[in-house]
């Protein structure tokens, strides 16, 4: 039974790395199936540096990369601290709901290393496309989590080896898009769409200092798409406010009906939700 107070039964983070906002121009069903079905945008604004341990800590962590402190380097050789005053929503969650079963999937194994706390018992695995969807759709098949991540690298490996916003990267995209689609065919074969809230977005984009390269303080590397589907969103809604990547969690943490810390920045974007219909 869903925890009182619950909106949804689950919720699933599905990322891409390094896609910034182009996937608005290409064609990417898995998106557009969830962003059909729910609240979107392709202007989210993600954290600075525009690096994938600051974004991704911020989007996990719901704080500015100043204060969660995150880096490449340091999420490649450090666990990150189990006493941080600055919870993950894994952890937010195993401390409010013990028997929650959490799950994260990651083609960039840092993520599983240094950014999810190590002690909170999530399953965690690391593979690459295909594969990954498939270790997905199994685990899906003999569990029902309560929370899930996965983050799919393929776009900014795209980027980086024939720059952002070219026909390179724009495969990349599409490639993990397909992945992305298993991954929901998956959620619908289970039962478990119309319970769950279904989150999309991605870390970062990049070109904007470099062309094959990201960490600016500019549109392009700064500017994301983000969007979710769930029993409590709106549907087929364009959102016209700011929406910025630390929201992520905090809209988790409110779909699960979990308290947020006070150090949490992430705000619930504002026309998310069913009820702010007119």
């Amino acid at each position: 039974m869903p925890f009182p107070g619950v909106a949804c039964k689950r919720v699933f983070i599905l990322g891409f790395d390094g896609a910034g906002a182009a996937p608005e121009q290409l064609k990417v069903p898995g998106i557009r199936r969830v962003f059909s079905q729910g609240a979107f945008t392709w202007k989210a604004q993600t954290a600075f540096p525009t690096i994938s341990a600051e974004c991704w800590g911020t989007m996990l962590h719901s704080v500015e990369p100043e204060q969660h402190r995150l880096t490449n380097d340091i999420v490649s050789r450090e666990p990150y601290p189990e006493d941080s005053p600055y919870p993950s929503i894994f952890r937010l969650l195993r401390e409010q709901r013990p028997e929650a079963r959490m799950a994260s999937f990651a083609e960039w194994a840092p993520i599983n290393a240094g950014i999810i706390e190590s002690n909170l018992g999530v399953h965690m695995a690391t593979a690459h496309g295909d594969k990954l969807g498939r270790m997905i759709s199994d685990y899906l098949r003999e569990n029902d989590p309560t929370l899930l991540f996965m983050q799919l690298d393929g776009p900014d490996e795209g980027g980086h080896t024939h720059g952002y916003f070219t026909q390179g990267h724009y495969d990349a995209i599409e490639e993990s898009d397909a992945v992305l689609g298993m991954v929901l065919d998956a959620i619908q074969r289970e039962g478990m769409w119309e319970d769950s809230l279904i989150l999309l977005t991605t870390d970062h984009g990049g070109g904007g200092g470099n062309p094959r390269s990201h960490g600016a303080d500019h549109p392009l590397d700064k500017t994301i798409y983000w969007g979710c589907c769930g029993p409590m969103i709106a549907r087929g809604r364009a959102l016209s406010g700011q929406v910025y990547v630390a929201d992520t969690a905090a809209v988790a943490a409110m779909a699960l009906g979990l308290r947020t810390p006070d150090c949490w920045i992430g705000k619930i974007p504002e026309g998310l939700l069913q009820e702010q219909d007119a």
